[in-house]
């Protein structure tokens, strides 16, 4: 046993080098500047038809300037509450509730496609007929774009990513998806994608460096109104995707979710309370508190483990409600990580 040890120890320091050395391979054919850093604002290359080269691997940040969480994780987090159907804001409610166990990355199942492009690295292979993208992300087959004049199917067979159809618009590259199952979510914070749901995409390369994307999403058993996001990807130059792959997942069985508290018990952590000067409202909405706080925007919504303990449904973050001697409640304690803030009970 101790030869047999010894040797995938071995092995282990002998693929050390290799990947070191593949991991600072330059990208071949790309345009630099003087100082050998990719230059972005190159023009943008033209494939053999003469049509826009989507071709290489694009690096996605997130949402909009400024943002914690990307439309990854919510893909209406910029549209009015109203938007919403009830019937989906409840599936989101309750995954939320839930911790998300049930999400589609906790069964080692893919998530959406809104989900693949905004989060991580995407690579886009462009050939006349068709474009396939790969992308470096948990739980991702590969996806293909036909450009070869077919019409979308009338009656296809529901998958994860659907069928996808694309044409150009000029330079833009104007994708239309229709066949998605009902067991994807459009984001890991749990909107729900339907059988129902129509995506619109828009792909244009204004530059070597830059890919502007939108998407539209048109589903009205989930939003009341199709509406879009869009968003910049920057080319990645130097690297590489990574294989991900997802097996044998045995967590779920151990994940737990929230805890049902009463609501009038929930109801005395609700309130107005200082935290560095500014307001911070906290409210009541079914077994989750709403903590309406400027600095976190995003990351509103507490989960109760505990009549005054709440975790976060985004981050890490947990809120701890503290009470006088009478059982009022008259301040919290937000934690995340190393940091801590403490809020004063205004009223």
């Amino acid at each position: 046993m101790k030869s047999r040890m010894t040797l995938i120890a071995a092995a282990a320091l002998l693929a050390v080098p290799a990947f070191a050395q593949w991991s600072n391979l330059k990208s071949p054919g790309i345009p630099r500047l003087a100082d050998g850093k990719p230059n972005l604002t190159a023009p943008a290359p033209r494939a053999a038809d003469g049509k826009p080269d989507l071709s290489g691997i694009w690096r996605m940040r997130g949402g909009g300037p400024g943002r914690d969480f990307g439309y990854d994780y919510d893909v209406a987090q910029d549209q009015p509450a109203d938007l919403i159907t009830p019937w989906a804001r409840g599936v989101r409610r309750q995954r939320l509730q839930e911790f998300r166990k049930d999400s589609p990355l906790s069964h080692c199942m893919p998530v959406s496609v809104t989900f693949l492009n905004f989060r991580s690295l995407l690579r886009l292979v462009q050939t006349p007929g068709l474009i396939v993208t790969m992308h470096e992300s948990p739980n991702s087959p590969h996806r293909m774009i036909f450009l070869d004049g077919r019409e979308l199917p009338k009656d296809p067979s529901p998958t994860w990513l659907g069928y996808s159809v694309g044409r150009w618009e000029g330079d833009t590259l104007v994708v239309n998806s229709v066949g998605f199952n009902d067991q994807g979510w459009l984001d890991v914070g749990g909107n729900p994608q339907t059988a129902s749901l129509r995506l619109t995409e828009r792909f244009r390369r204004p530059d070597f460096g830059h890919l502007e994307y939108e998407a539209t999403f048109n589903d009205p058993k989930v939003f009341t109104k199709p509406f879009t996001i869009r968003t910049v990807k920057t080319y990645a130059a130097d690297t590489e995707i990574m294989e991900d792959v997802c097996e044998n997942e045995r967590d779920r069985e151990h994940l737990s979710g929230g805890t049902n508290v009463p609501g009038e018990l929930l109801a005395k952590n609700a309130g107005l309370y200082s935290v560095g000067g500014r307001d911070v409202e906290v409210t009541v909405s079914g077994q989750q508190l709403i903590v309406k706080d400027a600095t976190h925007a995003q990351d509103q919504i507490f989960v109760a483990r505990s009549e005054s303990y709440f975790l976060s449904s985004v981050s890490q973050a947990f809120i701890e409600f503290a009470k006088d001697a009478s059982g009022v409640v008259t301040a919290f304690t937000r934690t995340d990580g190393n940091r801590k803030e403490q809020g004063a009970r205004k009223k």
